[in-house]
């Protein structure tokens, strides 16, 4: 979409929505007081079923059209698990089952009520589609077989869910704030099944929540629209409606923010975050999301499964000189496999850009005149850049690497089937627990080439140390949240010695504001953007 497509699809969105409310005409420079515009690049939408959404942009949507079980407090996101539709819960004292006493008086977007047995249709459906975001819900032990006696309402304000297991309470409760635990209006959707589909093609392009918006429509890579729920169960929204336009360009993003077409622009380069800054009529948002820039050494291919090798990569990484030159406040310096905020997070940072140690290291492992290698990056250009950078600081250590740039399926396919050799890449929580992360970089139960369980460190053929592996998997189990975080911490610590990974840096996500809008609250590192917070 050209400057002047994204302008005229604004003003046409804008003129919609006028109508729909009922307001007088709009000028450019402005919007109305009960409407939020925003720019952003939401081309990832797939569809809009949270039983099968695992995109971004997607889930943003349904962060504020529907709701799970608990959740968290947009005002103190750090805050931990709070209420949601259930209003408590109660564990047994084996801890595999959890009883949930649902919120009375809540209801659907459609007017229905919200029972237990629509939580229970809801994360039975999860399981009985089997798309990708239900393996959130499957890791319990929960499938076809046994979702029926395992996932039940006893009534209409009970819901008793029991795992094959004990796993640490926050643990499962972290897991019903993802996406996949929104709770559908079971009546509705019923009515919308075709052939057996669970309702999944309907809700693929509409609503059936109890959230603070529903839908009013979808346009693949062009927009979506929102309009408030006024008897939302938890405070009415001030904003009557949200409109959020498909603009993938960081340049038309600034400009529409600049004249007032939009209120609010996501997807901004470090250029026009400084351009915004000079302005008296924005502002700009920083906040610390979860996903981790990092590097992957494939231990299929020498030297790069030579452990002075991995050690000596990690000290030609320039962390101050990517961050303040080429990322420029959209990445802070990380070196944990868990990004800050999250339980057990550290900020041990032991590694730092030094030459002389790197070439020490590689003088040991026998590569003094140093080797050739090639970096498998996307071709997104802060990932580009920082390749760069790398190719350049690994060059200075007698490295010769050379980078090559895919897009983002072919990408994928080749670092999924352990074809590349370094891999740079951005990896984000699926769900905000450490053991979304803790699992995935630390655990790989089988490194077989044709392994059922594909971890990050199964793609990088690393046999992880049964030390390192323990601790993850009893912190996945343990309920004392001080004995939970030290399992993390020390798996951690272990993790940087040894691990074929050099995570780097964790994403600081800024967003253009205009003035007159309070309240927006972009998610932090556990959760997705709140539109019912704002106010104009």
């Amino acid at each position: 979409m050209n400057k002047c497509s994204a302008f005229k699809a604004v003003a046409s969105a804008l003129v919609g929505i006028a109508s729909l409310t009922a307001s007088t005409a709009i000028a450019s420079a402005g919007t109305p007081k009960d409407t939020l515009v925003v720019a952003a690049h939401i081309g990832d939408i797939r569809t809009l079923d949270p039983a099968e959404s695992f995109e971004i942009s997607s889930s943003d949507l349904i962060n504020n059209v529907y709701d799970k079980l608990v959740g968290f407090d947009p005002h103190d996101l750090a805050g931990g698990i709070v209420p949601g539709l259930a209003e408590s819960w109660e564990f047994s004292e084996d801890g595999r089952t959890i009883t949930f006493k649902i919120r009375d008086g809540v209801t659907f977007s459609s007017g229905n009520p919200v029972t237990a047995f629509d939580a229970e249709y809801s994360l039975r459906r999860a399981v009985y589609l089997n798309k990708t975001p239900s393996f959130i819900l499957r890791q319990f032990g929960f499938n076809e077989e046994n979702a029926g006696e395992r996932i039940v309402a006893v009534d209409g304000r009970t819901l008793k869910i029991t795992t094959d297991r004990k796993y640490a309470g926050t643990f499962v409760l972290n897991c019903l704030t993802a996406t996949v635990g929104a709770v559908v209006d079971s009546e509705l959707v019923k009515q919308n099944e075709v052939d057996g589909d669970w309702g999944n093609n309907w809700l693929k392009t509409n609503s059936a929540g109890s959230g603070a918006y529903s839908l009013r429509n979808w346009r693949a890579n062009e927009s979506y629209s929102l309009k408030a729920n006024e008897e939302y169960w938890r405070v009415a929204p001030e904003i009557s409606n949200v409109f959020v336009q498909h603009t993938p360009e960081s340049a038309t993003q600034r400009l529409l923010l600049a004249q007032g077409d939009v209120d609010v622009a996501r997807n901004l380069t470090p250029a026009d975050i400084e351009a915004i800054e000079e302005n008296a009529d924005l502002s700009v948002s920083t906040d610390l999301r979860g996903r981790l820039m990092y590097l992957g050494l494939n231990q299929n291919i020498e030297p790069l499964n030579n452990p002075k090798v991995v050690e000596a990569i990690k000290y030609l990484v320039d962390y101050s000189k990517i961050t303040e030159s080429v990322l420029r406040g959209q990445f802070t310096p990380h070196q944990a496999f868990l990004p800050k905020t999250y339980l057990g997070a550290i900020d041990d940072s032991p590694y730092s850009f030094d030459i002389e140690k790197a070439k020490a290291l590689l003088s040991e492992a026998g590569y003094e005149d140093g080797f050739e290698t090639e970096i498998l990056v996307r071709n997104a250009q802060d990932r580009m850049q920082v390749a760069q950078v790398l190719q350049n600081t690994l060059a200075q250590a007698g490295i010769k690497a050379e980078v090559e740039v895919s897009a983002s399926q072919q990408e994928l396919a080749k670092y999924r089937s352990r074809g590349h050799e370094i891999y740079l890449g951005v990896w984000g929580p699926d769900y905000p627990d450490p053991n979304t992360n803790a699992g995935t970089f630390a655990l790989n139960p089988d490194n077989s080439d044709d392994a059922d369980f594909k971890t990050l460190a199964w793609r990088n053929a690393w046999e992880v140390p049964a030390s390192i592996s323990k601790k993850v998997l009893a912190a996945a189990e343990e309920n004392d949240p001080e004995a939970r975080t030290e399992l993390y911490q020390e798996a951690q610590r272990d993790f940087q010695e040894t691990a074929p990974f050099a995570i780097m840096f964790q994403q600081t996500e800024k967003t253009g504001i205009r003035a007159e809008v309070k309240g927006l609250v972009t998610g932090s590192a556990v959760s997705y953007v709140y539109y019912w917070t704002v106010s104009k």
